[in-house]
């Protein structure tokens, strides 16, 4: 399987060019940016190419891939860490946006998503995640607690196959490692017992007490039985039976051994394989000083799993669909 890390810095120049020839302002027509993105990405430097086709394609044993030494511009001239949302219509393009919109579409399309249970926030394809004054505890915004692992939109029957996070600016003291459970290296900590149990078990959620249509349901691991997918996120696989409570525990114990933190710094870009992975995020103090953390998001959609039906465009927004 290949490599979980590529240096990026020999291609810097030509990186540059890409991003110099992306539309300056991508709000102004996010469509037409993303089109621009996926046309420009044919282009990206030919060692680069090869790493994320062979990632698309299989995968690897960490679950992610990360670019290193991409191209951002000095710390003084980059905007002060943002504290609301949304950006600036008119807030021209930043080089480590570029860098995800074209790594992303050479993975797939870059996608948007109603969440279906009231996180308005994420309907855009390009997330930013900085910490804010009293998150969610559940949300990426969220500074001073772990975040918990979890699989992004389990529950969604378009479960995107990749989240990018890209850094325009790490933290202050170097603590906000995202922290990756790869099922690939968890899987031999399970017994037999587990597995069987856990295989194609059927979890439920109901999202909206007035709609009894609004209930999803996920599988903890799914497809090839050798070499399962996985979706982890304990406040969706409510335990049923004294069985389910052993069996997640197990789960949980396993990814928990096997996690690696992945601090992710100036120029770095980080891409989760979504299938195959639970991450969360160690906590860290914010400043408040302009110069805090600050990432860029989005998620990409392959035709694995019945992502696509045909005809989406990237910068679609996908609605609610629970997981059946």
């Amino acid at each position: 399987m290949p490599p979980s890390t590529i240096d990026c810095a020999p291609y810097q120049a030509e990186l540059l060019a890409l991003a110099a020839a992306l539309p300056a302002v991508p709000r102004a027509d996010l469509y037409a940016f993303f089109e621009d993105a996926i046309r420009l990405a044919k282009n990206l430097p030919q060692g680069l190419r090869d790493g994320l086709d062979e990632f698309n394609a299989n995968g690897n044993q960490d679950g992610y891939l990360l670019l290193r030494g991409l191209p951002v511009e000095p710390d003084d001239e980059l905007p002060a860490t943002p504290t609301s949302s949304p950006p600036p219509e008119d807030r021209r393009l930043l080089n480590m946006e570029a860098m995800l919109c074209v790594v992303g579409g050479a993975l797939g399309l870059l996608t948007a998503y109603d969440q279906g249970y009231g996180n308005r926030r994420s309907i855009t394809v390009l997330h930013e995640l900085y910490p804010t004054p009293d998150p969610h505890p559940l949300s990426g915004a969220t500074s001073k607690t772990q975040l918990e692992f979890h699989t992004d939109l389990s529950h969604h029957a378009h479960q995107p196959n990749y989240i990018l996070l890209s850094c325009s600016r790490g933290d202050h003291e170097g603590k906000a490692a995202t922290l990756v459970g790869s099922i690939r290296k968890a899987l031999p900590l399970l017994s037999d017992e587990v597995r069987e149990h856990l295989y194609d078990r059927v979890f439920t959620r109901r999202f909206d007490a007035d709609d009894p249509q609004a209930i999803a349901h996920v599988k903890a691991l799914y497809g090839d039985k050798d070499d399962p997918y996985v979706s982890f996120n304990r406040s969706f696989l409510t335990a049923e039976t004294p069985q389910d409570v052993e069996a997640l525990n197990a789960l949980s114990s396993a990814l928990s051994e096997v996690t690696e933190p992945v601090l992710l710094t100036r120029g770095d870009l980080l891409i989760i394989d979504n299938f195959r992975i639970a991450h969360g995020r160690a906590p860290f103090t914010a400043r408040w000083d302009g110069k805090d953390r600050w990432l860029h998001r989005a998620y990409v959609r392959t035709d694995r799993n019945g992502q696509l039906a045909g005809g989406e465009r990237a910068g679609d927004v996908v609605p609610f669909v629970p997981r059946r």
